[in-house]
């Protein structure tokens, strides 16, 4: 549900508050820009689905009900809209693709890690997730650390990316994602748990070799 900063925000954008919209455009602008991205062929277009975006949230502030978050409900305006114009566009990558990741296709951790099934303890770890308890806590928190985390964020999938980015460096809830880009349950679990597999895995090599530079 809207909260009530939303709700009040809503009441000055349709009294014209142009300060509101700005303050509106800076906090999403930039995220709005990544995900149309995903929809549309080139930079360009996507910086025009954003601007279609946001006249559509104007236009349609006197139907906005408050029965989700003022942000969720902006965000799938923008998904609508960059669906429809990357239909238009005929990109090649068709939009299930994008959303409907096959649980079999790719596994969360490299099966290299687990027992074969000869094993005498199959499917076990053979290799374990490594224990960063000997990194120092000034190193976990440093920026180069943060910026190793969104450079491995960056190289993720587009859709495991913005997944990621919503839940874990915005602070999205489950329902909030799905409810914006419209994915089910079960696409938003299991690319949230890869993408966060394969995050962890690049600071294990990272620390890794810290460790061994020490």
């Amino acid at each position: 549900m809207a909260s009530p900063e939303d709700l009040q925000l809503v009441r000055a954008l349709r009294a014209g508050d142009e300060v509101a919209f700005m303050m509106l455009v800076e906090r999403y602008g930039p995220a709005m820009l990544r995900l149309a991205r995903m929809y549309v062929p080139t930079r360009v277009i996507a910086e025009d689905v954003v601007q279609e975006a946001w006249l559509g949230v104007l236009k349609g502030l006197d139907g906005f009900q408050g029965r989700s978050s003022l942000r969720t409900w902006i965000f799938r305006i923008l998904v609508n809209t960059a669906k429809t114009r990357g239909q238009r566009e005929s990109r090649s990558i068709p939009f299930s693709s994008l959303w409907s990741p096959n649980p079999e296709s790719e596994p969360a951790v490299d099966p290299e890690r687990f027992r074969s099934a000869g094993d005498a303890s199959p499917y076990g770890w053979l290799d374990r997730p490594t224990s960063w308890e000997g990194v120092p806590e000034d190193r976990l928190l440093s920026q180069e650390t943060l910026d190793h985390i969104q450079a491995s964020i960056d190289g993720l999938p587009p859709n495991q990316r913005e997944v990621i980015r919503l839940r874990d460096v915005l602070g999205w809830s489950s329902e909030e994602v799905r409810e914006a880009l419209d994915i089910s349950a079960t696409n938003q679990r299991v690319l949230l748990h890869r993408a966060r597999s394969k995050v962890r895995a690049a600071l294990e090599r990272y620390f890794q070799e810290e460790m061994t530079k020490a």
